[in-house]
């Protein structure tokens, strides 16, 4: 099914609850969006869910889930699943595209491999400042493609980068990774226009850390004074 039919099922479908991910910290469900004689499962994550949080006390969860979705998508990254917000039965929230898993990958081996496409993930996340990229958020699917999901705790003013992919800390970026730092940064608050979703500081932070990206020319080092990994890491 091409993506403009998903994101139209998605958007103008019914959804219907069907069950809850119970290990997630915030209201996490499972749905299916049926419109027609289709139908697409997919996470729906109302932001009446959400906990505070003392380190986000602006914005929502949904909104900054939707803003590394549309980076994602505006990069041709395509490494977040197809993400709308809408009305659902809990009132307003992210609903986004469920990804069925490569079930033979052995994700405690998998994410610390060198491959082009977690490198393509640390560098999203190294432009989202992913406060919280643990093993599984990785989702490999059967066609080979990688997608990674819970954005919620990202773009964070300060440096907060923390994840479980530092295989290329240091190393000095590609042609093509520089290449896109330069089009997301001439692109803000116009092509790509995050402001309804994130604040006026996040957005100049995330301006401030491509800035300094193009000038390292390296992938990002952890931070001495917070924690690199995630816990717990899975």
């Amino acid at each position: 099914m091409a993506t403009g039919d998903k994101r139209s099922i998605l958007t103008q479908g019914q959804i219907s609850v069907t069950g809850r991910l119970v290990d997630a910290s915030n209201a996490t469900l499972f749905a299916t969006v049926g419109y027609g004689s289709d139908q697409i499962a997919c996470i729906y994550k109302p932001v009446a869910g959400e906990r505070p949080l003392w380190d986000f006390p602006d914005g929502t969860l949904a909104d900054r889930e939707y803003a590394a979705f549309l980076v994602s998508d505006y990069l041709g990254l395509d490494l977040v699943p197809l993400t709308i917000l809408r009305e659902g039965p809990y009132g307003m929230g992210m609903v986004q595209e469920w990804i069925d898993i490569d079930e033979s990958i052995d994700l405690a081996d998998y994410f610390s491999r060198d491959l082009p496409q977690l490198r393509a993930m640390a560098f999203f996340d190294a432009i989202i400042n992913n406060t919280d990229r643990k093993i599984g958020h990785l989702l490999p699917d059967t066609e080979g493609h990688l997608y990674g999901c819970d954005h919620g705790v990202t773009f964070h003013e300060e440096d907060k980068l923390r994840t479980v992919l530092w295989q290329w800390a240091g190393d000095p970026l590609t042609d093509q990774e520089v290449d896109l730092l330069h089009v997301l940064k001439n692109a803000l608050g116009k092509e790509c226009d995050l402001s309804p979703h994130l604040t006026h500081r996040e957005i100049e932070a995330l301006h401030a850390r491509m800035v300094r990206l193009l000038e390292n020319r390296t992938m990002p080092s952890p931070n001495a004074e917070w924690p690199a990994i995630p816990w717990p890491a899975f």
